[in-house]
């Protein structure tokens, strides 16, 4: 059962002339995140005159509206008001977990003898502690359908090169302090490289360009190189 929203449990405060952000606190958290995505939920649903987008992130949620349509002192009146509304009746829509194939190591996974060096474990212990846990899809971030995870166990957190690499190959797994995350296209990037998956994270030709998205579950499920390739084949690329 999900807690019910009050007042004391975020703040409001303008971003620009045309946002307002909704603020649940400063920590990243199961609950906080379970409470931002209830409330975008109902933002899919019930969207209101002046509405243009929001963007949900760790701890926040940012509203975009159209300031000659309704002004900032309304809506955060009008904000308000929804969010008391929601009651300890109302549940987060279930998304079954979606599966990531991942080839680890090697060419694909550069960095994983790091990890494990760091970590103080073999390179098949990194590769079962990854793939063994369910993560949580907290944002989108960074890259377009770059998806920030929670949930990586501890083990093998692992901090950033310290000279990132000018580029990294889209669809690359990494790891950066406590957290994972996939390069969804070609990017620059500081994250310890563990293996790639031989999916498109984001397509620009697709109907909706990103795969995943805030408030998805994702399992991880290590592959050959011939699955790799099989699976690349497949998807078009």
């Amino acid at each position: 059962m999900i807690p019910k929203i009050n007042s004391a449990d975020y703040q409001c405060f303008p971003l620009g002339d045309s946002a307002i952000v909704l603020e649940f606190g400063r920590e990243i958290s199961v609950s906080i995140n379970t409470r931002i995505r209830l409330i975008c939920e109902w933002l899919d649903e019930y969207t209101f005159e002046g509405f243009v987008d929001y963007v949900p992130a760790f701890t926040t949620i940012t509203v975009y509206y159209e300031p000659w349509v309704i002004n900032y002192d309304k809506l955060e009146e009008m904000l308000d008001e929804m969010i008391s509304g929601i009651g300890e009746e109302d549940e987060i829509t279930a998304r079954s977990p979606i599966e990531i194939p991942v080839l680890y190591g090697g060419h694909y996974g550069p960095d994983l003898d790091v990890v494990a060096r760091q970590c103080q474990l073999t390179t098949a212990e990194v590769i079962r502690i990854h793939h063994a846990a369910e993560y949580l899809v907290y944002m989108i971030g960074f890259a377009p359908g770059f998806p920030y995870l929670g949930g990586m166990d501890e083990r093998i957190a692992t901090p950033r090169k310290e000279t990132p690499r000018a580029l990294i190959p889209a669809g690359s797994v990494g790891i950066a302090g406590k957290q994972t995350g996939i390069y969804p296209i070609e990017t620059p990037g500081g994250w310890q490289i563990i293996g790639q998956t031989p999916l498109q994270l984001f397509n620009i030709d697709r109907e909706v360009p990103a795969l995943l998205k805030a408030g998805d579950r994702i399992r991880f499920i290590s592959v050959t190189e011939q699955e790799f390739i099989q699976i690349k084949k497949e998807n078009g690329h």
